[in-house]
């Protein structure tokens, strides 16, 4: 049985604590990482890429061939904190590859283009 989606208030409310400049509580950093995901997979739906943020969340996205088993072709994994800010606007997909803070392999592993998901405020 599938999880119940965050809702926009809750998801916006936990990172917008998430990303405060006091030390945010693991069960606000889990409910961004997760609502932020599900933002992802609701704008590039599909099977093609993985995007994990361990030990929070990981999605399938991006249309394109469907993966099945084993470790995918195609994986996008970042810590939270990296998440948080390539998701929110607060750093750009090209900084933070380049940065070595994303570890992307496969030939459609990018989210050029996909992110941010929510803009800075």
């Amino acid at each position: 049985m599938a999880r119940p989606r965050i809702t926009d208030a809750v998801g916006r409310a936990a990172l917008e604590q998430a990303l405060g400049d006091a030390p945010a509580s693991r069960t606000d950093t889990a409910t961004a990482v997760r609502y932020l995901l599900e933002l992802l997979v609701e704008r590039a739906p599909g099977n093609t890429v993985e995007v994990r943020v361990p030990p929070f969340g990981a999605v399938q996205c991006i249309e394109g061939p469907r993966h099945t088993r084993g470790t995918p072709p195609n994986v996008i994994e970042m810590d939270a904190p990296t998440w948080l800010a390539l998701a929110s606007g607060r750093i750009d997909w090209t900084t933070a590859l380049a940065g070595g803070t994303v570890h992307a392999s496969g030939q459609r592993a990018d989210l050029t283009g996909l992110v941010p998901l929510l803009l800075p405020r």
